[in-house]
């Protein structure tokens, strides 16, 4: 299989506007996204995939690879396909571009279910952790997953899934962790379909997927991803850089 990493860049951020520019250490968050997935040795090629012309030279000055994006877009998801349209892979893993300490370890799980699955029974795969804080689980900023028997997601929300009308019953709750690998048709069939309700609604991607028929299979794990949402994150992964170095 040929596996690509493609890491999708939006320069205006509702949040913290220009985030993926700031200084990290001497380079740019986006840079150093880029250079942590390298780092990882589990692709093919790396791409950042960009509305931005600061982004793209960014990358491009550094000797990284970079696509500028030529239309508008709704999701990371329309943005990739968009870009990887006319290229030669099979699976292709979305990197967050305001990740910087991305590692190896998880992405190489989620890939390992590719392995096996000769029937192409799995369109895409993404990540789940175990919370049990119950702030955690009520937060609507972390999104929930339900899995079937085999792992395959049930449904995503933001809302607290499954309700706990019993909580003796000894349920599991799951937060989605927003990485995913997807096989290149289902990329392309995500492209060419219309959003529905409860994407809509949720405003969550991946309920197009669900929506439409797609399999997603879900891989548990206890990564805790650092990204950078706020001034404030960006000040924590400073000085978990700073640490790092010190090490």
């Amino acid at each position: 299989m040929k596996i690509i990493a493609v890491i999708p860049a939006r320069y205006a951020s509702t949040r913290f506007p220009a985030k993926l520019m700031q200084d990290l250490g001497g380079k740019t968050v986006i840079l150093r996204t880029y250079e942590a997935s390298v780092a990882t040795k589990l692709f093919d090629d790396v791409f950042v995939v960009t509305d931005s012309d600061l982004i793209y030279n960014e990358i491009i000055s550094n000797g990284g690879k970079a696509i500028m994006s030529v239309k508008e877009h709704e999701s990371g998801s329309d943005r990739i396909a968009e870009a990887i349209y006319s290229l030669d892979v099979d699976i292709v893993v979305n990197v967050q571009g305001d990740e910087p300490f991305t590692e190896a370890g998880p992405l190489e799980q989620m890939l390992s279910v590719f392995k096996n699955d000769e029937d192409h029974k799995i369109d895409l795969a993404s990540l789940m952790r175990e919370i049990s804080d119950e702030d955690d689980i009520s937060n609507p900023n972390n999104v929930k997953v339900v899995v079937d028997q085999s792992q395959f997601a049930l449904y995503f929300s933001r809302s607290v899934i499954p309700y706990p009308r019993d909580k003796d019953v000894g349920v599991r709750y799951f937060q989605h962790i927003g990485i995913y690998a997807f096989r290149k048709q289902a990329l392309l069939d995500f492209y060419s379909l219309p959003m529905k309700s409860l994407e809509a609604s949720e405003k969550l991607e991946q309920l197009r997927y669900l929506e439409f028929g797609k399999r997603i299979k879900m891989v548990e794990t206890t990564h805790v991803g650092i990204g950078i949402d706020t001034a404030e994150d960006l000040e924590k992964a400073r000085a978990i850089l700073a640490l790092k170095k010190d090490l």
